[in-house]
């Protein structure tokens, strides 16, 4: 008879050649599956946003580079965190168009390669629902910041609607697997005050966008 050995790191190496290859596809179609909501007021807001960007300027999980276009000319330094291997790639050639002095640094936002309190503004969208640890994620942050520095958002959280809410968490696991890692009811105003930030955020809908990744906050956060 033959038996059947569990090999648990087999297993995981599999699932994490699988993440991978979604990873890519993802890069592929972020932004087309975005189109809509960028043109029904998500390119408006990060507009809006980045223009209280200045001095040296982080961004964490830049992703494909949606807000490249939008960020003042006068910064003193551009600075790009992207971890996925796809989305670096697109990064990269937005940068080529945009803004070729920014330069773009592999690493997560819960591992920034960046001095303590060297750091003016820290710039997060539609990033905190996809990392794996939000608070490490926070905590790097705030340790980069300088004193009078501030993280700039949009972030798209758990619904105040008790019956959107509760379809969050029904669909929080398809949805997980979809989108690349997103939480879609993830607590992040919560998440900010909790790690000591004081948080100005407004409550927005990202309209052209499923439901359950429309409540959105926007604003900024100081340490």
């Amino acid at each position: 008879m033959t038996s059947f050995v569990y090999n648990k790191s087999s297993t995981d190496l599999q699932v994490k050649s699988q993440n991978a290859a979604w990873l890519r596809i993802m890069a592929l179609l972020y932004d087309p599956f975005v189109w809509l909501g960028e043109l029904t007021g998500m390119r408006r807001r990060r507009r809006t946003l980045l223009a209280e960007a200045h001095g040296r300027v982080v961004e964490i999980g830049a992703g494909t580079g949606l807000n490249v276009a939008h960020y003042p000319d006068a910064l003193d330094e551009l600075v790009l965190t992207e971890p996925e291997p796809g989305m670096r790639r697109k990064l990269a050639r937005r940068l080529e168009r945009h803004a070729p002095a920014a330069r773009i640094l592999n690493a997560p936002a819960e591992c920034l390669p960046l001095a303590d309190e060297s750091v003016d503004t820290v710039v997060s969208t539609l990033v905190l629902c996809t990392v794996a640890d939000p608070e490490r994620a926070l905590r790097e942050v705030a340790r980069i910041l300088r004193p009078d520095g501030r993280l700039l958002f949009i972030e798209h959280v758990r619904a105040s609607s008790r019956f959107l809410a509760a379809t969050q968490d029904r669909l929080l696991r398809p949805w997980r697997g979809f989108a690349g890692g997103c939480v879609c009811n993830r607590h992040t105003l919560e998440l900010l005050r909790a790690c000591g930030f004081t948080v100005e955020a407004d409550d927005q809908v990202w309209r052209g966008m499923p439901a359950i990744v429309r409540p959105l906050i926007v604003g900024q956060a100081t340490r």
